[in-house]
């Protein structure tokens, strides 16, 4: 399957079956995550697993969606700020690192026959005192991960994107 067909067939999974992700399968997609580009290569990033019995009420009110609580595992996307590279007017990639490595794994996921969901509204508040970080540290997303219950019409970009026309620029 080429990228395209690839990243065409990655959606917004929100509703998963309960069957149990394969260890070898998550295992995949973390590594797609360790090996993504960073700025300067300086891998800003960890990834918290949660699955099997730490997934629990407590985590799942991180997040107040039912479908959430159906997925088997859930991907903690965190950003090092400690470890990032700052360009020259002192933005700092930490956000954009994270992004890019958790893109990855949505498209692992999806080659592995998998779902996930880009998660960023979750409490904060709750979250940071249920994962107890150091202040430079940062949950940037939540990837809930299971097996998806619905396919989707890979064909849907065709209507629901902007056509290239209006977001190219050639100079």
């Amino acid at each position: 399957m080429s990228f395209l067909e690839l990243a065409k067939k990655r959606f917004s999974v929100r509703k998963f079956k309960p069957d149990p992700v394969k260890d070898e399968d998550l295992q995949y997609i973390l590594e797609a995550g360790r090996i993504a580009p960073s700025a300067n290569n300086a891998q800003p990033w960890q990834f918290i697993v949660i699955r099997g019995d730490a997934k629990n009420e407590e985590v799942n009110n991180l997040y107040h969606r039912e479908w959430f609580n159906d997925a088997p595992v859930v991907i903690v996307v965190v950003a090092d700020h400690s470890k990032s590279w700052h360009r020259s007017d002192g933005k700092d990639h930490a956000d954009i690192d994270a992004a890019i490595a958790a893109d990855h794994m949505t498209i692992a996921a999806t080659e592995k026959g998998l779902g996930t969901c880009w998660v960023c509204n979750f409490d904060i508040k709750l979250t940071k005192a249920y994962f107890d970080l150091p202040e430079h540290l940062e949950i940037m997303a939540f990837l809930p991960l299971g097996y998806p219950e619905l396919e989707v019409d890979i064909n849907r970009h065709s209507i629901k994107r902007k056509a290239l026309s209006e977001i190219v620029i050639y100079k």
